[in-house]
């Protein structure tokens, strides 16, 4: 009996033994939680929201053109107009005057130079600025400097330019050159039949105020005569001067070909021109409406250099169509040599960049 008893208790035993072994339990000093880490109830803090970049300000420049809408310059103008807009997407308006109302070159350079503020840029010939003191940009109107077309936008996208472009504002002017456009060669033209350089003698040939054209005038034994641009047609008309020189294409969108039907081709100046703007109007622009400027006075740029050509062979067969008289000049030696000492005088003292124009050639 007893002996069954001690069976009986050593199986109680082991079946006890084998249902702890089984429940998974480990002693305290074993025990590893495998519950994720306490989270705080606190909120996460939001990182500030990033400040959103001012609103470029609403800006409208006044842009001056002394030339027709339909001219070659008004549609350099108008190619520069809607490129601005385009870029900034409409902050900057640039609001074209054509047709000389806001005045003549020198009234519009008066007013911009001497800080009026209702003019704040303007397509100007490059030797306009000569006398209100800047001199590289004279070094382009110096007679027969250019070969040809190709000659002046070769320097034009020179390294050369931009240090032309940025002297008025570094001399003090207020202004600053924004691109480089062009007229094709300005040649003379009278309101009587002209065969040669000699019959340019003691006539009456209009004149801006620029010293490079007046010596130019001069040389060629005839009498520089200062008109305003405005007045011209009428001052032709009436017979105060004799003649006067431009660009064909200008020639013909000023119908000067109704009042002086006479046009010797000597080509003494490429009509190089800039636009101009205000320091005043380019400090309101915020510094990506300043890229615009930029950008879009390089597409206008190009677009005037690819219309240029193509608008002036079309002028020229429209004016002869008309009655203009067109008088070639096979030998230009004669016309250089008349100019040989405005040429030395305008150079005076910037030869290395005059012949670095050259040699662009």
């Amino acid at each position: 009996m007893k002996k069954l008893a001690s069976v009986l208790l050593v199986l109680v035993m082991l079946f006890s033994l084998a249902s702890c072994g089984g429940s998974g339990g480990s002693s305290s000093a074993e025990v590893v939680s495998d519950a994720p880490p306490e989270v705080s109830s606190a909120p996460e803090e939001t990182p500030p929201a990033a400040e959103e970049p001012p609103e470029d300000p609403k800006v409208t420049l006044t842009y001056a053109e002394v030339n027709p809408e339909a001219s070659l310059m008004g549609m350099t103008a108008k190619a520069f107009k809607d490129k601005v807009e385009e870029l900034t997407g409409g902050s900057v308006t640039v609001n074209v005057q054509y047709g000389g109302v806001l005045g003549a070159e020198g009234d519009v350079l008066d007013t911009m130079i001497g800080g009026g503020d209702t003019v704040d840029l303007a397509r100007i010939s490059a030797f306009s600025l000569t006398s209100y003191g800047t001199k590289r940009s004279s070094l382009l109107s110096v007679p027969f400097t250019f070969a040809d077309r190709e000659h002046f936008w070769k320097f034009a996208k020179s390294d050369l330019a931009p240090q032309f472009l940025i002297e008025p504002h570094d001399i003090g002017l207020g202004v600053r050159g924004l691109f480089y456009a062009e007229e094709g060669f300005r040649h003379f033209f009278f309101r009587s039949e002209i065969s040669g350089i000699a019959d340019l003698a003691g006539k009456k040939i209009r004149v801006s105020t620029d010293p490079i054209m007046t010596g130019m005038v001069e040389g060629l034994k005839a009498s520089p005569t200062v008109v305003s641009f405005n007045e011209l047609y009428t001052s032709l008309s009436s017979g105060v001067v004799d003649g006067a020189e431009q660009p064909i294409a200008n020639y013909q969108s000023n119908s000067f070909n109704e009042v002086a039907p006479y046009m010797i081709l000597d080509a003494h100046t490429l009509g190089a021109a800039q636009v101009i703007m205000t320091d005043s109007a380019w400090d309101r622009l915020s510094a990506a409406q300043q890229d615009a400027i930029v950008e879009a006075g390089k597409y206008a740029s190009d677009f005037n250099a690819g219309k240029s050509a193509e608008i002036e062979n079309i002028c020229i067969e429209e004016l002869k169509a008309a009655g203009a008289i067109f008088v070639e000049v096979p030998d230009k030696q004669e016309w250089k040599d008349a100019c040989a000492d405005v040429i030395a005088q305008s150079i005076a003292g910037q030869e290395d960049d005059y012949n670095t124009i050259l040699g662009l050639a």
